[in-house]
């Protein structure tokens, strides 16, 4: 499954070098590609708002 960003994001930018497949887009709130997202976690561990969750 992949991460997904919730409505919590505050669209600070602090996962998007934190990815190391680019699946990260800006927006706000942000947006992960499923597609593309390794389910590594990486984004999580970074994120301030803590609005990055594993995807269902």
């Amino acid at each position: 499954m992949a991460y997904v960003i919730t409505d919590d994001c505050v669209a600070c930018g602090t996962c998007l070098p934190e990815c190391p497949v680019e699946a990260i887009s800006e927006g706000n709130p942000y947006v992960i590609d499923p597609d593309t997202c390794t389910d590594c976690g990486s984004c999580a561990e970074v994120c301030p708002a803590e609005a990055i969750h594993p995807g269902n």
